[in-house]
Formats: structure tokens, C-alpha cells, sequence
């Protein structure tokens, strides 16, 4: 989750139904699978979702934006709320921070005040009231009834381009509002501009700053129908003029319309220029036909969603799970033209770039399961990433931590992208310059900032020298030795030794009295006083979290923890304490530490590799009975059901992955540690068109554990299985029972070949 700073706002708006109601069945056929998305899911509680249409990938997410603002709003919507002010072209996707939300369009009726305007005076803007049971949300469609104008809106996408229905009443006084003025959270104009270039056309950009420093959006819109009349203003007053440019502006297109009479626009986007937008409208949306639209938005969800193609007879796990990967699909979003044209982070325009450019990189969240995801379903994409994050490093000096629309945030901690990059090449993508790659990782972890220079001169971030300097350091241990793997494998043996040393700095914070990882000070003495539950939400020594969950942020060196504790025994003892122990977080801990199973706490990544650690010890049934709990109690097919943010697609790999039956707990390399699979089969469509198929034999709730392994009809004994064994393709089979197996995972042969 991301360290927000934004204080919890109380549900001010009643709900007025569950949200879920206005679910579609597209078809019973097994191939539509878009049948088992639900865009509800994450709209409630923290999950942060966003809420519209869209399509895989794309730059465009077109959706409703409440008027409310605070932490659960930081996608612009959210389930508890009943008011819209706009449907805005860009959102985020389960963050922990609100910005985006640009180019909104807002159909009404009458005069009325612009703006997003106040709660509690219907009249002091445009928002209108609406009701969950006249919305529909599928993949790449929404739809809803504006109370307050007795107006229909229907929206689709392609990957560039918004496309809006609006279903009048009888009016002569029917307008669209382009708004550019308004802000939704940190998002706040700096310079726009609106320009009528004929009767049917309307173009501009929104400039603004937020989280992402610089944002800058191009668009053109195209109305089906003829303006009867135009107006321009900054606010109250009107301009007579054809263009005008101002730190917001709002645009005014009059109509007349019969019944139910329907006025259609498209809307293009571009980070590089309204002429770039145009040509995107060209390319992607030339036509009308909004139902052709909608259907191909559909089937671009289907192709991606028959990637992996499941059997269980539970719907609700299908629903889950398909949910998730269309989750995980929202972004990173294409930041380019259809030219190839973008807008780097150094604000030059590059044009017909030799790859796809893309941007929303929530790094601290997506290394631990969503790239690793990825590098198995979306090997066309991987290439691109990488090259991007490359791009973006020549842009700025260092990879990305947390890229916005062209913009570093910087937001959270450590070197995540050093584990994207190492992870791809481990695997044995090569479709980028690797002597970049590594200069890239190497330089970024190099660097004086984000406490690095302290980690150097110290072996460790001190805390009286740096704030949360003990989770920024246990992260940069994390990308150190994903650097050092690849120092490794490309003969910098130099460096090597440096980042697998440095890669232990974690240990230095492991308290043998206490067991659990301190502060430690530049004179080497732990933070007294001390409290293992407590998780302030700054001046801290942790980042969302506390002792109890960093205590096992070490996925890169298992063993080492191990060590740490003195044995094997005590590790185990300690880990099992995890999941029963209760305390109180303190009154001023993150809101983002959620879904807690005693101080696991699922809601926030730190967490995500723990119920995989068993297995490396020899109790692979003590991860398939948390697993299965995690599965099966803290994700639903409601709109509370996620049990934190949804993190732009970490929470829902995270659910995939294990759904699957394996999870990469380590940074890098495609080592899949073995849990419980919840599906009774599934055949994920891997490399090279290949197929690679998991089958579970005697799967149920009750039978939970892995009695043997079979690997293409060979007894298989390890605990994991490596990434190049799934992009081969082959047959995967678990025999399932209810019982752990006395054999399966605890001998030391196991062990064996884990160092083999």
C-alpha cells in the first residue's frame, strides 16, 4: 500500500444497494469468461478499485468520479458513495494515494453551477445523486442513471479513446460539461486549455500536479451531433471566445434533444499532443458504433482472460479469480501514441519509439507477485517493461520506484525495480540491451538518496540518521541481492561479493533476545523503548508495519533467517506465534495494515511471501492451511472483498498465483514454492503458444494438503518448481488429501535438492 496522508474519512453517503445486484451473465459458455468479472469487487472497504470502462493495458479508464475525497476514494469511487460529478478518462487502481482523474465530462440539464460543488447543497455544483441499482458494471462497459437530469450515460473504450452514450430527455437547454478545473484528492490544475475548432469538435490539455508532480494529458473531442451553442469560463464567468487557457477551465456545449434522444462523443487521449490525440481517434475509434465497442472491449478482456482457463465447480472462485486477473490487467497502462510517439520522464518527447512505452509502475507492491505473474502469461509484454523502466532510467538517473505519467514519485521504499529487471533476465528474457540493465540496477543502487548513503557507510540505515531507515534497508537487501544474481550470471565477481554482502544487512537489526527486528542506531544500539505491536504511522522505524511483520521481510535468504534464530526449531516457533499472537497496532498505526491473521497482515505486500516460508523448513501443510484460509476468508466476491488495497494488481496476483497452487516467494529467478491449489484444473497458455496444465486430484476444501507431485507423469519431490518447468509447458499434477503426507515436502531429500 502506498504511506498516505490522508486522513480516514467517514462513509458520509448511505449505501443504497450492495453493488453486486446489477451483475451480467454474457453467456454460460465457457469461453466467455468476461462473464466472471465483477468490477465490484474492491469498491468497498480499502480495496480502492477502480470502477468503469476499459481495456487491457490501456491508457483510457473511464469511469464515474464521486465528489468525495479522502483515502477510500483515491480511485474516485467508491461503493458506500451515491454522488458523480463527472466521468474522468484516467484513475488509479487500488492505491494507497488519490490523483489522476483527468478530463472530466459531465452531462445535464439546465444552468448550473460548475464545479464538483458540496454534499450537503445539491445546488452548489453539478454532481447529481444516483443509485447503485440502476449502474451496471462489466469488462469494458458501465453504465448509469443520473437522477438529478433524468440522464442515461452508457461508456466503453479502446486503449486510447473514451466512448460516452448519453440518452437524453426531451431539452432545449441539454449540455455536456468539459471540465478541467476540478480536483479529486492531491490532483490539482496548473494549466489548462479548451479550444472549439468547429461545430462538433473540442480539443484541449489539463496540466496538473499531485502525487505525480507533472502530469500532462492531451485530448480531442468529437460529438456526434452539431453544438447549437458554446461556451467557455473559468467559473462563473462566461467568455466569449473560441479558446481560452487558465489554471482550470470549463467548456459548455449546448444541445436541444428529443426523448430519449442519444448524443454520442469519443474522446482521445495523448501524453504527447492534441494532434497525437487526434490521430489516436483515427487509429483506434474512426466509427460509431458504440455496441460494436463495447463488444470488442469484451473480447480484448476475453483474449487476455483465456490465458489461463479454469475448472472448479465453485462460481464464486471463478469469479474471484477472473476479477483478479482483470485487476492485474488495469495497469501498467500504455503511455504512448499509436504512433509510438511518448512524453518521457524528463519531459522531451521521444517519437516512434522501438517499443511500447508504459506507465503506473507501484513497484513496492507488483516485484512480489504481479511481475513474476506476468513473466509467465504476458511474456509479449515483458520485453516492453523492461525497456521502459531502461528509458526511464537513461530519463532520470536511476530505475523506477514509483512512476506516475511520466513523473518519479519516489513514493515507498527500496529498489523494487532492480528485482523486475534482474527477475526477466534470470528467466531468460534478452529483448532489451542487459549491459543497460545492469548499469541501471547498479547505478540505481548506488545512489546517495532514500537513505542508500547511510546503508553504505553504516552496512545498514541507522534510525536516528533516516526515518524508517530499518524497512528501507531490509528492501534494499531485497534488490541487492537480485543485483548480485546477475553480477553473478554475467561474471562481476567483484560485485557480486559487494551485493550479496550488503544483500545481509537485514541482520543487523535482528535482536536475539527479543527475536524480532530493531531499530538500530548509528552507535549500534536498538530504539528502546520497544513494543513488537506498534506501527506509528511516521517517525517510525517501519513502513507500514511493524516488528512482528518485518520481522520476516527476507525472502532473498531463508536460510539466513534461520540462522539468525539459531535454529530451526526456534524459527518455527516464532513463525507459528505470527498467525495467534494479538495485539493492539497503537492509535496512530497505518490504516494500510489490514487483513490480519493474528499480526499477519495480508492487507499490505510485507506480508505476501510469509505463509511460503514453511516449505523451506520442512512443514509444507502449515502454507496449504494458511493459504487455503487466506483464499477462502479474506478474498469474496462482494465489494469488501479485498482486505486491502488492491495495490494496481498485487493483491489480485497474489490470489492468482496461489489460486494456482505455487508462489515465487524469492525477488528474482522463477522459483515457485509450492501451497495448496484451490482450482481442480487449469491450463495457462505460457510462451511460445505452449500449454501449461495443473491438475489437482481429489481437490476439495477438506482435502487441503499435497500428498506427492507429479512433473509430466515423473514423481517430482521438490517444494518448488522452476519458472523455465512452466514456460516449457508440460503437466502438473498434485494428488490432494486431507491429511498432511508424512513424506511429501518434509524430508531431507527435499532439502537436498533445494541446494542441488
Amino acid at each position: 500500500m502506498k504511506l498516505s496522508t490522508f486522513i480516514y474519512l467517514a462513509l458520509i453517503v448511505p449505501i443504497v444497494s450492495t453493488g453486486c445486484g446489477t451483475r451480467e451473465t454474457v453467456s454460460n459458455s465457457s469461453e466467455n469468461l468476461t462473464q466472471y468479472i465483477d468490477p465490484y469487487i474492491g469498491t468497498g472497504d480499502h480495496g480502492h478499485v477502480f470502477m468503469g470502462a476499459n481495456v487491457p493495458f490501456g491508457l483510457v479508464q473511464l469511469g464515474p468520479t464521486n465528489i468525495t475525497e479522502g483515502w477510500d476514494w483515491t480511485s474516485g469511487y467508491h461503493i458506500s458513495d451515491s454522488t458523480i460529478f463527472g466521468f474522468t478518462h484516467t484513475h488509479l487502481n487500488g492505491t494507497g494515494i488519490g490523483d489522476l482523474c483527468d478530463i472530466a465530462l459531465m452531462p445535464v440539464i439546465g444552468n448550473v453551477k460548475l464545479g464538483k460543488g458540496e454534499i450537503s447543497d445539491p445546488q452548489s455544483g453539478m454532481y447529481s445523486l444516483f443509485s447503485h441499482r440502476n449502474e451496471t458494471a462489466k469488462a469494458g462497459f458501465y453504465s448509469v442513471h443520473l437522477d438529478r437530469y433524468n440522464i442515461d450515460v452508457a461508456l466503453t473504450a479502446t486503449k486510447r479513446v473514451g466512448f460516452h452514450k448519453y440518452t437524453f430527455p426531451e431539452s432545449k437547454d441539454a449540455k455536456v460539461i468539459i471540465d478541467l478545473k476540478s480536483k479529486i484528492n492531491w490532483d490539482k490544475p496548473v494549466d489548462t486549455y479548451l479550444i472549439r475548432e468547429n461545430d462538433s469538435v473540442v480539443s484541449g490539455y489539463r496540466f496538473s500536479t499531485g502525487w505525480a508532480k507533472d502530469q500532462r494529458i492531451f485530448f480531442t473531442a468529437v460529438f456526434s451531433k452539431p453544438m447549437k451553442g458554446f461556451s467557455l469560463s473559468h467559473g462563473d464567468d462566461t467568455i466569449e471566445s473560441n479558446s481560452l487557457k487558465g489554471e482550470g477551465v470549463y467548456a459548455q456545449i449546448l444541445f436541444d434533444t428529443a426523448p430519449k434522444e442519444e448524443i454520442y462523443v469519443k474522446v482521445a487521449l495523448s501524453p504527447v499532443s492534441i494532434e497525437n490525440a487526434k490521430l489516436n481517434m483515427k487509429d483506434e475509434l474512426p466509427g460509431w458504433n458504440f455496441d460494436q465497442t463495447v463488444k470488442k472491449a469484451d473480447e480484448a478482456w476475453n483474449n487476455e482472460l483465456k490465458k489461463i482457463k479454469i475448472t472448479t465447480s465453485d462460481e464464486k472462485i471463478k469469479r474471484c479469480f477472473y476479477t483478479a486477473m482483470y485487476h492485474t490487467m488495469i495497469a501498467p497502462s500504455e503511455f504512448n501514441d499509436t504512433n509510438k510517439d511518448y512524453l518521457g520522464t524528463d519531459k522531451k518527447i521521444y517519437r516512434n519509439a522501438p517499443f511500447i512505452n508504459y506507465t503506473t509502475f507501484s513497484l513496492w507492491d507488483t516485484y512480489r507477485a504481479a511481475h513474476p505473474l506476468m513473466t509467465i502469461i504476458h511474456p509479449d509484454r515483458v520485453n516492453d517493461i523492461i525497456n521502459t523502466m531502461l528509458a526511464i532510467y537513461r530519463q532520470q538517473g536511476k530505475l523506477p520506484v514509483w512512476h506516475l505519467m511520466g513523473c518519479e514519485t519516489d513514493c515507498m521504499v527500496g529498489n523494487p525495480a532492480i528485482a523486475v529487471v534482474a527477475d526477466a533476465i534470470l528467466k531468460g528474457y534478452s529483448g532489451f540491451d542487459k549491459e543497460l540493465a545492469y548499469e541501471a540496477m547498479k547505478k540505481s543502487a548506488m545512489l546517495d538518496e532514500r537513505g542508500l548513503k547511510y546503508l553504505k557507510e553504516y552496512g545498514y540505515i541507522p534510525y536516528d540518521k533516516e526515518e524508517e531507515g530499518l524497512s528501507k534497508c531490509m528492501e534494499y537487501a531485497i534488490a541487492d541481492w537480485s543485483l548480485a544474481q546477475i553480477a553473478q550470471k554475467m561474471g562481476k565477481q567483484d560485485d557480486y561479493n559487494y551485493f550479496l554482502k550488503r544483500s545481509k544487512s537485514y541482520s543487523h537489526y535482528f535482536d536475539k533476545e527479543t527475536d524480532f527486528m530493531r531499530g538500530l542506531s548509528s552507535d549500534g544500539k536498538f530504539r528502546t523503548p520497544f513494543n513488537p505491536f506498534e506501527s506509528v504511522h511516521r517517525d517510525n522505524d517501519y513502513t507500514e508495519g511493524n516488528a512482528w511483520q518485518y520481522t520476516w521481510l527476507v525472502p532473498h535468504d531463508i536460510q539466513g533467517l534461520v540462522n539468525l534464530f539459531g535454529s530451526t526449531d526456534r524459527f518455527i516457533s516464532k513463525l507459528d506465534s505470527l498467525f495467534i499472537v494479538e495485539g493492539s497496532l497503537g492509535e496512530h498505526a497505518s490504516p494500510d495494515i489490514s487483513g490480519l491473521i493474528g499480526q499477519y497482515a495480508h492487507g499490505n505486500e510485507p506480508s505476501h511471501q510469509v505463509l511460503y516460508m514453511y516449505p523451506y523448513v520442512g512443514q509444507p501443510w502449515k502454507t496449504a492451511e494458511r493459504v487455503r484460509e487466506v483464499l477462502s476468508e479474506l478474498y469474496h466476491d462482494q465489494p469488501a472483498g479485498l482486505s486491502g488495497n488492491e495495490d494496481v494488481g498485487q493483491m489480485s496476483a497474489w490470489y492468482i498465483l496461489s489460486a494456482l497452487g505455487f508462489y515465487q516467494v524469492e525477488p528474482a529467478g522463477g522459483k515457485y514454492i509450492f501451497g495448496s491449489p484451490l482450482i481442480d484444473q487449469a491450463v495457462i497458455k505460457v510462451k511460445d503458444n505452449k500449454e501449461f496444465k495443473i491438475i489437482a486430484h481429489n481437490n476439495s476444501s477438506e482435502n487441503k494438503y499435497i500428498q506427492s507431485i507429479r512433473l509430466n507423469g515423473k514423481e517430482y519431490i521438490k517444494y518448488y518448481i522452476d519458472f523455465k518447468d512452466i514456460e516449457s509447458g508440460g503437466t502438473l499434477e498434485f494428488e490432494m488429501g486431507n491429511k498432511p503426507s508424512k513424506t511429501w515436502g518434509t524430508t531431507e531429500d527435499v532439502l537436498k535438492a533445494e541446494n542441488k
